[in-house]
Order: C-alpha cells, then structure tokens, then sequence
C-alpha cells in the first residue's frame, strides 16, 4: 500500500513543526518529546518503519543517562554555586582591581581578567555574571564609570566562561561530538586566551577615544600589602584550577573524577574563608597541606605503593573529611551548600529532561533518513566548507535568540555532526575536525548570553544591579560585546590554528590512504607443499 505521504516530507516536517512549538513558547524538553512520540507513531502508520525501531527508545535513553561522563554536569555546577557564594570572588577582583585600577580602564581590565578565572572556577555564567556585578559595579559606579561600558564588561567577561576550561558546553558538545572532554579542553584555550586579549585590546581603545568613560581609581593598597593580597586570592584559585585542569589534561582523572574533586575542593575553600574556624580546624588544614607534600613527594620518589604514601594519603583524607564535616555542621556553611546542591538540581533536572525529549525527537528523526535530508542540505551549499560554516553558524546564532546551549547542543549538534566531520576533515584531518567544529560553536554559543531576545547573563545582570540603572543601558552596552563574540566566531572559522595549536599533532598518515600491495605470485608459489613423511 503506498503511503499517505512521502517518506522524505516528514524530516522537513518535524524540524518545521520544532520551531513553530518553540516559537510559541513551549518549553523545549516537553516539545522535543512530544513531536517524537507523536510522529514515532505516525511513522509507524504511514510504513516508514516498523513498530519494533520504537523499542530502541528506552534503550538509548539509559544508555545516555548511564554515560559517567554526564556526572560531571552536577560537579562542576555544585562547584560554581559554592564558590559563587563564598566570596572567593571578592578576593579575587581585589587584588587585580588595586592592581590595575590606577591606570585608566583598570577596573574593566581587572574584570575581565578575573572574570576569565572565576569562569575555570566555576564553569558557569550566572555565577561569574553575578558575583563580578555584585562586587565591581558598585566600584564602578562610585569612580564615574559609563554604564554601557561598565555593565557590557561585565556581561562579556562573564560569557567567557562559556568557552575557558571547565566549561559545562564544552563536556555537553564533547559528549555529543564523540571526542573526548580533554581534547575539547585543549582546543578551547587559543580561543580562550585570544578572546580575552580581544577584549582587553577593546578596553584599551575605548581609553583611547573615551578616557572620561573609564577613569582610573586610587590604590589604597602599595607594595607588601598589595602583593598579599592578590596572592590571597589567586593561589587558591590556582590551586583549584590545577586539581580540576591539570589533572583532566595530564590524563590523571577522568572529567567525572575532576570535577569531584572540585567539589571538593569548592567546600574546603568556602571553609578556609569561614573567619568561624576553630583551632582544629587550622590544624586539619594544615596537616592536609604538609600530607599532600608528602603524597607529591612519596610518589615521585619511592612509589605510591609504599608506606609513606599510604600514611600521608590516609591524613590527607581524615583532614579532607574533617573540614567538610566542620562546612555541614557550621550553619552559614551549611545553608550555602544546601542552596547550591538545589541549584545544581534544578540545572540537573533541567539537563535531564532535554537529554529525553532530544532522545525521542532523533531516534524518529533518524528512521525517516532525517540525517541524509540534513547532509543532502548542508553539502549543496555554495561555498563548499566556507559556506558550510558560514551557514551552520548563522544558524546557530538566530536559534540562540530562543533557545539554551544544552538544547542547541542536545537538538542541532548531533544533526551537524556527520556532515562536519565529512566536510571539515580535508581541512584539519580526521581527529581535529569535529574538535575545530565544537568549539566554534561554543564560541558562538556565547552570544546567546548577550543578545536580544533573552540574553541571560544581561537578565543576571539586571536581577543584582541598582534600579537606577536602566535595562537600555544594559542592552546597548552589550552590543559592542556581541559585535567582539561575532569576530571571534570569524577568526575560529578562517583560522583553524588557533584551535588545532594545542592538539596532539597528527603523525601525517591519513589511513583511508594506506594500500596495501601484495607481490605477484612466483613460479615457486606453484610448486606442491613440502613432503616430511608420514606422521609418527
């Protein structure tokens, strides 16, 4: 019986019906699992497959959830809520902000500067948005600060989280690219690094052409104090970025096992700055510090099966286990965990449902050759590669008016994928193209934080700033940012280098090109085997 439609008419279908619901405001999780049960179903009327490929649902469903590598979502959530809450953000803007803030737009240097380490910190906007809002503005505010400026510096450093080691979207779009979160990691910082100069360079220039905008501010602090003061803020912070970064980097954790230890280094942190510690408290710190020495020590010289490893790792983890007892039991510390661990629920849930309903939505997609409708589109496009990237983040750009990186990365990556990596491989090789491929759309991925509709990091900025502020402000101080994000976006499409910079250099043998030749038969390959009698 010939269907009432053609196959090929229901990929377009769904990916139209898609964005009419999210057009109309239904939350993205519910539509994308609704259009693919409902059209499931109506696939298996029309013919298009049979009842069984449904069955493949639940068994996918589990098989994402069940990835560890999804278990550092929460981790490194819960990291940032604590550390956003515990002020280790105000050390952090002090020391920079005294020691920059002499010359013009020292503020907005120091912003952007801790704002690109508060984002290795925590791994999330809305925690770098926040605090550097609560604690800079007010600064800003007091010494003559332009407010477009003052509130688009703050936004766009606070975006950059997005895209510097750890980044919650870069372990999402790692999951999804099939590479791994190491490889992502290492690929994001030419970005990161040239990203922030390009907005330093910017502040530079508004001194230049507006210096009655950015006025510098009086130290209060000069040579000893000061230097103690940035060292107190930023050695902890190194400190934490190394166990969770180097360790992922080095291949001495996995990114589930890092970000556990974030966590736990988050609390032991937020403990060291409750001015509540009590004297074993300080000795438990203590005796933790001179057993990771010990540990350090033990392991490079006689290995970390002997005794005085076991001895020191055993103190390291009785003092650990202390003082985040001592953070449960202190009632401060104990209601600033309780909050994070609901906010990294809320994000987990949130992840959760998006990851079922994209589930539901590209298995359907996939069994009425959504896939091959998707590449037929992308690959006869003009341009070839060029017009290819050009059209894929045009494309990501307007969908980030309406929707989140977890539901860009959870709905559009996984269509894009294939076509990327059969498209860009010519350019980069084989392992660094989807890697090329993911961080530019991270890269992209940050406007969606700054502009128009939605614009989150401006709604977090706007929920903690005065009302004396207007929102026009906010919104035009944020499009010269955006405009910085879009070239950034340019550079990472035209010059591959600087994500491929890091990555291990392939050895220069592509295997789609190895053949192997065997020699032509010989007289002697005729000849009968050898004889060695009969068996004995």
């Amino acid at each position: 019986m010939t269907p009432l439609m053609p196959m090929e008419w229901m990929a377009p279908l769904m990916f139209g019906a898609l964005v009419v619901f999210m057009l109309l405001g239904y939350p993205v999780a519910f539509s994308l699992a609704a259009l693919g049960l409902i059209s499931g179903f109506a696939s298996i009327e029309l013919g298009y497959f049979e009842p069984a490929y449904m069955s493949n649902l639940p068994l996918r469903v589990f098989g994402i959830l069940s990835n560890d590598l999804l278990l550092s979502i929460p981790f490194f959530t819960f990291m940032g809520a604590i550390l956003e809450r515990c002020g280790l953000a105000e050390d952090l803007l002090e020391g920079p902000g005294q020691l920059f803030g002499a010359v013009p737009g020292g503020l907005a240097y120091a912003v952007i500067i801790v704002g690109a380490i508060l984002g290795a910190i925590t791994g999330t906007v809305a925690a770098s948005v926040i605090a550097m809002g609560v604690i800079s503005l007010p600064i800003m505010m007091r010494y003559g600060y332009d407010m477009k400026t003052a509130t688009g510096v703050i936004a766009a450093s606070g975006t950059i989280t997005q895209l510097i080691p750890p980044s919650l979207v870069l372990v999402v779009l790692a999951d999804q690219l099939g590479r791994s979160v190491g490889d992502m990691y290492l690929g994001a910082w030419g970005p990161s690094l040239l990203q922030i100069a390009l907005f330093a360079l910017y502040t530079w220039f508004l001194t230049i052409i507006r210096p009655q905008d950015l006025p510098p501010v009086p130290r209060t602090l000069t040579g000893r104090p000061l230097l103690i003061k940035c060292m107190w803020g930023i050695i902890p912070a190194g400190v934490l970025i190394f166990l969770v970064l180097g360790t992922i980097m080095l291949g001495l954790a996995t990114p589930t096992e890092a970000g556990a230890l974030g966590t736990v280094g988050a609390i032991i942190l937020a403990v060291l700055r409750n001015t509540q510690m009590q004297k074993m408290d300080r000795l438990a710190y203590i005796a933790g510090i001179v057993a990771t020495a010990g540990c350090l020590i033990a392991s490079f010289t006689i290995g970390m099966k002997t005794l005085p490893f076991r001895a020191s790792f055993t103190v390291l983890f009785a003092s650990i286990i202390w003082l985040c007892w001592r953070a449960w039991q202190d009632k401060p510390l104990h209601d600033l965990i309780v909050e994070g661990m609901r906010a990294t629920m809320r994000i987990t849930s949130m992840v959760a449902f998006i990851i079922v309903g994209a589930t539901c939505f590209s298995i359907v997609f996939a069994g009425v050759d959504g896939n091959l409708w998707v590449e037929h589109g992308l690959t006869s496009l003009p341009g070839g590669v060029w017009g290819f990237l050009i059209a894929v983040n045009l494309l990501v750009f307007f969908l980030a008016f309406f929707l989140d990186f977890f539901e860009i990365a959870f709905i559009i990556v996984p269509m894009l994928a294939p076509v990327a990596q059969k498209l860009l491989t010519p350019v980069v090789g084989p392992d660094a193209a989807l890697i090329w491929f993911g961080v530019m759309l991270c890269v992209n991925m940050q406007t969606s934080f700054m502009h128009p509709p939605f614009g989150f990091a401006l709604f977090y900025l706007r929920s903690v700033i005065p009302k004396s502020i207007s929102s026009a402000d906010i919104y035009w101080g944020a499009i010269p940012w955006v405009v910085l994000q879009l070239v950034m976006v340019a550079i990472v499409i035209f010059m591959p280098i600087t994500v491929t910079f890091f990555l291990d250099k392939p050895h220069g043998i592509d295997p789609s090109t190895v053949k192997i030749e065997s020699a032509p038969p010989s007289e002697e390959d005729d000849l009968p085997p050898p004889s060695f009698g009969p068996p004995r």
